[in-house]
């Protein structure tokens, strides 16, 4: 047995100096010291050794393969220190690292940050709420009772009769508003959930809510915020028109268009050939909702709006089609 071992020890020790790569090292320590290998079938084998002899050749064997590991450890670390060769070729050391590419604010988060950015320069606060909502605060609340037609236009997921995906961020008036007494400036980013899907739409988008509420407070206000929030976003005087429109907990109600940035006013597919872009929906709150939340409707006026931030996006950028924005090819991504 202890020249079985001795001859062992010396074949695995020429055979370590003859590797020159990480896969024949591999190889080495499987037929050496792996659990099947040729160091462990011996001690297996310690067994049919003499009783008195055991001792002396159980620690001839631990000692022969304690060297031989660290023979082993030894030649792995030399290998790697000098570049071995492999199945890919010769390591060159001196080539220079390959630099890491730098990650980016996705666009649709840059331009959330900057619109936030802008409202909050003009004085208004930033709230967040739930994208899990109740029926309550995404409806009712809102002046949009049950049966209404107004929740048709919506699309929405419900997870139970009472319990749903937010279709808006206008949830957060009803909340923050029966918390807090006038005056409020609030803008509340977040995701919003509808059953929509076109090159215009997706089932999931981002929105600002923002609302105004004080004494005194008129439509012509709305306009200015609105106008400058405008110039402010897209760098320039654009033309801007505010369309009469329908919303349960604004009267009167709006809809803003500015003039398409894709076609200068020519008319393309993202504004369906007229030459103007819906951007939001506006207008003064409903004294209903005021109501609604403890507010004296003739000591208090508001203004609300709502601007989905994908379309701002698409405008800014010059994209026509907002579905770019989820397929995560990276080409498209690393421009912004």
């Amino acid at each position: 047995m202890e020249q079985e071992l001795q001859q062992l020890e010396k074949r695995a020790k020429e055979t370590l100096a003859t590797l020159q790569d990480n896969s024949q090292l591999e190889d080495f320590r499987i037929e050496y010291l792996g659990r099947k290998g040729k160091f462990s079938t011996i001690m297996r084998n310690l067994g049919n050794v003499a009783k008195e002899d055991r001792p002396r050749v159980g620690q001839l064997a631990n000692t022969i393969k304690q060297e031989i590991e660290s023979l082993f450890e030894e030649k792995k670390l030399n290998l790697d220190q000098t570049g071995a060769k492999g199945e890919t070729g010769d390591i060159d050391l001196t080539l220079p690292g390959r630099r890491p590419a730098l990650g980016r604010l996705h666009p649709v988060t840059q331009i959330m940050n900057e619109v936030c950015q802008v409202f909050e320069n003009m004085g208004f606060a930033i709230a967040e709420g739930p994208d899990v909502e109740t029926d309550h605060y995404n409806f009712a609340a809102l002046n949009i009772p049950e049966h209404h037609p107004a929740r048709d236009m919506h699309d929405t997921f419900y997870i139970s009769e009472s319990i749903l995906l937010r279709t808006h961020t206008s949830n957060m008036q009803a909340r923050i508003m029966e918390k807090q007494d006038p005056p409020l400036r609030v803008i509340a980013p977040g995701k919003v959930y509808r059953c929509d899907s076109d090159i215009t739409h997706t089932p999931m988008f981002h929105q600002v809510e923002g609302f105004l509420v004080d004494k005194k407070v008129s439509f012509a206000d709305l306009k200015g915020v609105l106008t400058v929030f405008t110039q402010k976003v897209f760098e320039e005087d654009l033309a801007l028109r505010f369309r009469p429109s329908f919303f349960p907990f604004t009267e009167p109600s709006a809809e803003v268009d500015i003039a398409c940035v894709i076609c200068k006013g020519e008319g393309c597919r993202v504004c369906k050939y007229t030459g103007w872009l819906e951007i939001l929906g506006c207008g003064m709150i409903d004294p209903e909702v005021f109501k609604m939340v403890g507010y004296d409707p003739e000591e208090y006026s508001g203004f609300a709006f709502g601007l989905g931030v994908e379309r701002i996006a698409m405008l800014k950028y010059g994209i026509d089609d907002i579905r770019l924005y989820y397929e995560n090819d990276l080409r498209f991504l690393s421009q912004f």
